[in-house]
């Protein structure tokens, strides 16, 4: 992958010199946009606008195209100067960046910035598409990534009705620091509601939103299956050395050789690929052929 680096001048100095006057934009037209929400970067490569976007934040994963584009930061963890040296037209973001000041920061120097909703359901991400298409001048291309979505979730639709059995799942995400991971699964997110869709259940634990859980949970829970997100299985290097990590070799999952990896991009929004990452997930979920027969 190739490394971009930003060369950065202090906030002052951009000010100082007026590089930035708020001004009307045509954004139907060519313009350059900082994404810092990977929903958002996915949906734009998607409408056909990937060539617009000079710069986006480190979760913006897909397409490929996205990761050998410059990033401005982790979009909690937000970099003001970063993304204004990118000279943006506008900035765009789903309402979860952070530090609170780098949004005043941004307005201060004249930039333009448009927040746009989440995509944590099928109906948002539609709404969300949609938005996006009449914004930048793409309606056609929403619509039409709209109607794909539909007919995608009428084959998820044929292909449930042939599922016998809803095994436990736990999606777990293995994190950059050694020894702490987080459970996905358990929040009614996105990633619980592809599970629903691909005819497994959560696993039953006990979890309030993203966060560290214990050895202890997971041999708890004892989920059938662990879907584990590509960063963390890559990290480890296979399922046999993912099942070392403390209270995962004690469960169902781990003993049965269920242990799959799978792209932590794919589960924790809804988008326009949204039908071909459940029918992964039921590939997964349910091996048996006349389970996916569409």
């Amino acid at each position: 992958m190739k490394k971009y680096f930003l060369f950065i001048l202090p906030i002052t100095v951009l000010v100082s010199c007026g590089r930035f006057n708020k001004k009307e934009l045509d954004t139907k037209k060519d313009i350059r946009i900082v994404s810092v929400s990977k929903h958002l970067t996915e949906m734009l490569f998607a409408l056909g606008k990937g060539h617009d976007i000079v710069a986006c934040d480190l979760t913006s994963s897909f397409p490929d195209s996205a990761k050998l584009l410059p990033t401005v930061g982790y979009h909690r963890a937000l970099n003001a100067e970063g993304i204004i040296s990118m000279r943006p037209d506008i900035v765009i973001h789903s309402n979860d960046i952070g530090p609170a000041a780098v949004l005043s920061q941004l307005e201060k120097v004249g930039l333009n910035i448009k927040a746009f909703s989440g995509a944590n359901t099928l109906d948002s991400a539609k709404l969300l598409m949609t938005e996006l298409g009449k914004f930048f001048g793409a309606e056609k291309q929403s619509d039409s990534l709209n109607k794909k979505l539909d007919q995608d979730m009428q084959l998820v639709a044929v292909a449930q009705k042939n599922i016998i059995d809803s095994p436990t799942v736990m999606i777990i995400h293995y994190g950059q620091a050694n020894n702490v991971y987080f459970v996905m699964s358990g929040r009614k997110g996105a990633g619980d509601k592809m599970i629903g869709y691909a005819g497994g259940k959560t696993a039953n634990y006990d979890a309030k939103g993203a966060r560290q859980i214990s050895a202890e949970a997971i041999a708890l829970a004892n989920p059938d299956i662990i879907i584990a997100t590509d960063y963390g299985f890559d990290k480890m290097g296979s399922a046999e050395k993912f099942k070392t990590i403390p209270g995962v070799a004690l469960t169902n999952a781990a003993k049965n050789n269920r242990i799959y990896r799978f792209e932590e991009h794919d589960l924790v929004y809804f988008g326009p690929r949204t039908g071909e990452n459940i029918f992964k997930l039921m590939a997964l979920i349910h091996p048996a052929k006349d389970a996916l027969e569409k």
